[in-house]
């Protein structure tokens, strides 16, 4: 093996074991602080290991986040970051030169954060996770599993964070007051990331400081450029709320299924009358984000089932 690492503990790094061969490009990939950049310092001989051993068959060149993309001849490349702050002109050069020292029998190690980058230019991935291998194969099954990993991260984040009412407008005639909106996932908890395909629930809570007969409460999700997804409300569902006196609080439940794809949404709610007299309007009151563990194009996750006919 060109370049091993035997056991090694060192920083994050904990009982590290894996070896790359002659001619092959590794992709790393992980959360900062996984252990990814002291990986790369070992591997330069920059930094000794408390216990276990690093072995290369010849001398290691190390580029970091702002060097150069001179790939010069190297028995053990390792990239750090370096392709992130450079141009199309100078990456695209740069993979034709790894693709030429991976054929002259070089070992590279390629961090990166980009995925198509990975997905492109390595032969195998490694996750690291807290120091050690989480996983290590083919670049599209690695890549899957921590993309799925990510998301379910993101998602227990979004269970930390309350959405701020926050509308980039209001107005209205003050019969009415949107108190507060939720956004609720499938376990029933608060949060601002759905998981695309999930259970998602909007709460609207309204306070009537006047008496209304019949009042409309609706929401709208837009997409973060302001392209209408998808609204209801209580006429359209038929939902009957009034008649509605003064001091009384309504809290109206939307249900639906989160066929969205990933991005970043906001919702906008309403009081109204069914004329359209609207006693309060938040635009863009809260702001939510939809992941998943891949990629899908657009807005809508219609969750294409793609058959094959000989």
């Amino acid at each position: 093996m060109a370049l091993a690492f035997r056991h090694v503990s060192s920083g994050p790094l904990r009982d590290f074991d894996a070896a790359a061969p002659d001619g092959a490009v590794i992709g790393v990939i992980g959360e900062n602080g996984s252990g990814k950049g002291h990986l790369m310092r070992l591997a330069a001989g920059l930094e000794k290991p408390s216990a276990g051993s690093v072995e290369a068959s010849g001398a290691a060149k190390l580029l970091g986040p702002d060097d150069a993309l001179g790939l010069a001849p190297a028995a053990v490349l390792l990239i750090d970051q370096t392709f992130a702050r450079h141009d199309a002109i100078v990456r695209e050069r740069a993979a034709i030169a790894l693709d030429r020292m991976r054929r002259a029998g070089a070992t590279v190690l390629l961090v990166s954060h980009e995925e198509d980058l990975l997905r492109r230019l390595s032969d195998e991935v490694w996750w690291l996770r807290e120091g050690q291998l989480a996983g290590r194969g083919d670049p599209d099954e690695i890549l899957a599993a921590y993309r799925k990993h990510v998301a379910e991260r993101i998602r227990v984040w979004g269970q930390s964070l309350i959405p701020p009412l926050a509308p980039r407008m209001r107005w209205g005639d003050g019969r009415a007051e949107v108190l507060r909106v939720e956004t609720i996932g499938e376990d029933g908890r608060p949060t601002m990331v759905w998981r695309s395909g999930e259970r998602a629930v909007v709460k609207v809570a309204v306070r009537f400081r006047e008496a209304v007969a019949d009042p409309v409460i609706g929401m709208m999700i837009r997409t973060r450029i302001g392209l209408n997804v998808y609204g209801t409300n209580t006429e359209l569902e038929k939902l009957k709320l009034g008649p509605c006196a003064p001091d009384e609080t309504v809290e109206i439940t939307f249900a639906f299924r989160c066929d969205l794809c990933p991005q970043e949404y906001t919702l906008t709610v309403a009081s109204h009358d069914p004329d359209g007299v609207w006693h309060d309007w938040l635009e863009d009151a809260v702001a939510f984000s939809v992941s998943d563990n891949r990629y899908t194009a657009g807005v809508a996750n219609l969750r294409a089932q793609v058959t094959r006919t000989r």
